[in-house]
């Protein structure tokens, strides 16, 4: 049976680390003499602390033992509640009024994608502008390997909620314990957002930009304090460290962590960030020639902005320095592609990731090989080893899925769009958390116009794709809730 009474116990000590980041939010509100907002966010503090009381508090746990079913159940449920209280500062503050395009922000903000209701970012308080950020930055490295880096004490295991929320069809720990591998990862991910910020203060990029987009940058998430997103700065430099930052958190962060400790040699011989690199360079090449040769951009430019939304695409970050969708077709066709293939796993990023991909191109090419030579042993190998069967089922497995998922959601969100390409686009954009999507909500465009119930169906797929589809859909088996 699910271990209930201990888990409403560890998601309301979630709820207590939430409550703790939008302490931040108030101090700035008070600084700048926003009262109203700071007002919102002690309102919000103080109901998520209250909440979170409740729950440990009222709760007596006898049972602190939690069971791989448990794992997923938390995960789920804790990224809904995060959802929920995290959409109070905008309703309480005053910043955004209605209860669904809050949620949905909300969603969008703690899953990384990115899509937004607001049609001036830039008339939004500074406070909502950072709670923005700290939700996607919060969301990036995931609630719950957070949880499992500053809170062993409690003595459960964290290898089934590590496993529940990291992304990848394998989850290996780069340390000794899950607890300590959660900490690398949070050490890393601090200070690799640190190191950006100063890298943009050194561009001109204003401190509240420069932390904002830092926060954004390295969680994928791809908010802006601008309306114009990275356009806003026409500079080789400031879009260079961007690009460098997008493609490191599109990146593993167990190879990350290697690279950083002096081991190079791991990062370029790992076949995923060899094919995820292969397909930046490719895609950027061909949308390079095409904008230079269509006469849309002289060739410097036109690389530059190729490699940008390439990389900015493929790791669903999202950020924007130019309207794909008035590029050629071909051109507007490679980026749709792109969405589907996300980074590396174990990253920040979306999408399907490139180790998936890559395994289902490799296996396709055995399968070929098995029809010519029926009596041979081949197998399917990734780093110089043998992938498992089951590794592969799984890979199989969540491709299906996920384009069953596309594809019928599609034809629902088709009820609420203008034509099926703005539908697909959204989809897309939700489950893979990219963000800007197609047709009309593209890159200069929002979703404040599409009806409620729409807006609610994308949240619920946004909670899809970031927990990979299995975390959320387990929850409706049966088999699930059998003892």
């Amino acid at each position: 049976m699910i271990n209930l009474r201990f888990i409403t116990s560890i998601i309301g000590r979630l709820l207590w680390l939430e409550s703790v980041f939008m302490l931040p939010c108030v101090v700035l509100a008070a600084v700048q003499g926003d009262w109203r907002s700071a007002a919102g966010f002690v309102g919000a503090f103080l109901l998520t602390v209250a909440a979170g009381a409740l729950m440990v508090r009222a709760v007596k746990v006898d049972d602190r033992v939690l069971s791989k079913r448990d794992g997923y159940f938390i995960v789920t449920f804790t990224w809904v509640a995060f959802t929920l209280f995290g959409a109070l500062p905008y309703l309480l503050g005053g910043a955004i009024e209605s209860p669904v395009d809050a949620i949905f922000e909300t969603m969008s903000g703690f899953t990384t994608t990115g899509s937004t209701i607001l049609d001036d970012v830039e008339a939004m308080p500074r406070a909502a502008l950072l709670w923005r950020s700290l939700t996607q930055w919060l969301g990036g490295i995931g609630i719950i390997v957070l949880f499992i880096a500053i809170l062993p004490g409690l003595g459960i295991e964290g290898r089934d909620l590590y496993v529940a929320e990291v992304t990848g069809p394998t989850h290996d720990k780069f340390s000794s314990t899950f607890t300590s591998t959660a900490r690398h990862m949070w050490y890393l991910y601090i200070g690799l957002t640190a190191l950006q910020c100063g890298l943009l203060l050194l561009g001109d990029v204003g401190w509240f930009d420069a932390l904002c987009h830092s926060l954004t940058t390295m969680s994928s998430g791809g908010y802006s304090t601008r309306q114009a997103s990275v356009a806003t700065w026409n500079s080789s430099y400031v879009h260079g460290v961007f690009i460098l930052f997008m493609l490191l958190s599109g990146t593993n962060f167990g190879l990350l962590n290697a690279l950083f400790l002096g081991r190079p040699r791991r990062l370029f011989r790992d076949d995923e960030f060899r094919a995820y690199l292969l397909v930046i360079l490719v895609a950027s090449l061909i949308v390079a020639v095409g904008l230079w040769g269509a006469g849309l951009l002289s060739p410097d430019r036109a690389f530059r902005d190729a490699l940008f939304q390439v990389v900015s695409i493929l790791t669903s970050t999202g950020f924007t320095t130019s309207d794909y969708l008035a590029w050629p077709p071909l051109l507007a066709a490679i980026v749709f592609i792109l969405f589907f293939i996300g980074g590396c796993a174990g990253s920040t990023s979306g999408g399907m990731k490139c180790v998936r991909v890559y395994l289902l191109f490799k296996n396709s090419i055995a399968e070929m090989k098995r029809i010519i030579h029926p009596h041979a042993v081949i197998v399917v190998k990734y780093n110089g080893k043998g992938i498992h069967p089951g590794v592969m089922a799984s890979v199989m497995g969540f491709f299906v899925l996920f384009m069953i998922i596309f594809g019928v959601s599609s034809l629902l969100m088709a009820y609420f769009t203008s034509d099926i390409e703005t539908a697909c686009g959204t989809v897309l954009s939700a489950m893979s958390n990219t963000g800007p999507a197609f047709g009309d909500i593209g890159p200069l465009a929002n979703h404040a116009a599409l009806p409620s119930a729409a807006k609610l169906f994308l949240a619920l797929l946004m909670l899809v794709g970031r927990l990979e589809i299995f975390t959320v859909l387990v929850l409706f088996s049966k088999a699930f809730w059998k003892k």
